[in-house]
């Protein structure tokens, strides 16, 4: 009987390849809740097993959820591709909606995520001057409003406020970029009234000017120093209608804006959205705009 050999492989010191999820952690408590993020980041060691990568890129994700709490963990596989091309990237929670806490609460929450990752950027190994916020849905709303809102004193919250929440990319994926015309789009679907009275409050009579406030359509200003958007979206969207995206792209550009916008044919919400192509373009976007 022969004998099989044993191979041999090379072992990995520093890691090469390797992920690390830091997860749980919390970033500001509010009411005695506390808000979560999870963060994913390349895993090197040096001798003597210490833990010292250098800086990298930091993608900020947040998740669509309806403006509930979003699934930390839903993204994370395809997000791993996005930490082995060289980023650190943070899957951020904020406030339910639902749960009594209307805009700008979500907003807040985000920026505060944002400030906080600065903070602490050394121990993430983040680089602090290279941070863009990548969202879905009513995650990428808030994505367009961080972008456009840049350390706006009215949705700082009241942590990390020597911080800045500034972002030098956005991209967004399916964005409701005009609520009302959102909120008419989906009268038909159950819980779409209560929802619109947890977001925009008890008060109906606020709620045009909210629903204004929070559409990334109407908070574009001329003479802004916005950075370079993303933006995707199905052509058969049945939650957030596809002109939206058009409809901002052409509002970006007409204001002389650096804004590329992609239409993915024949995709829904989420669902079929999602390719491998897909993720090459808000990687080239990214590394455009982060590494170059």
């Amino acid at each position: 009987m022969n004998k099989m050999a044993i191979h041999e492989l090379e072992n990995n010191p520093d890691l090469k390849g390797q992920v690390r999820l830091i997860d749980n952690v919390t970033y500001a408590a509010i009411d005695g809740r506390p808000l979560k993020m999870a963060i994913l980041e390349p895993w090197t060691q040096r001798f003597p097993l210490k833990y010292s990568p250098l800086p990298r890129p930091l993608i900020v994700f947040v998740q669509g959820s309806s403006w509930r709490v979003g699934k930390m963990g839903e993204q994370i596989p395809q997000l791993i591709q996005f930490v082995k091309a060289g980023y650190v990237v943070a899957t951020v929670q904020h406030r339910n909606t639902l749960d009594g806490y209307p805009f700008p609460a979500f907003l807040q929450d985000v920026k505060t995520a944002i400030r906080y990752l600065r903070r602490h950027a050394i121990k993430y190994a983040i680089d602090p001057e290279k941070v863009a916020i990548w969202g879905t849905s009513s995650g990428a709303n808030a994505a367009m409003l961080v972008a456009l809102t840049e350390d706006d004193p009215r949705y700082a919250g009241h942590l990390y406020l020597t911080e800045s929440d500034r972002v030098n990319a956005v991209v967004s994926c399916f964005a409701p970029m005009d609520i009302k015309d959102t909120f008419e789009y989906t009268a038909a679907v159950p819980g779409s009234e209560l929802l619109k009275f947890c977001l925009l409050g008890m008060d109906t009579k606020k709620w045009s000017e909210k629903e204004k406030e929070m559409s990334p359509l109407y908070q574009v200003k001329p003479g802004q120093d916005y950075p370079p958007f993303l933006l995707l979206h199905g052509d058969a969207d049945k939650v957030v209608p596809y002109h939206q995206m058009e409809d901002m792209y052409h509002k970006l550009t007409d204001e002389g804006y650096d804004v590329e916008a992609y239409r993915v044919k024949g995709a829904n919400h989420e669902k079929d959205f999602w390719s491998a192509k897909v993720y090459q373009v808000v990687q080239k976007f990214l590394d455009q705009q982060l590494k170059n």
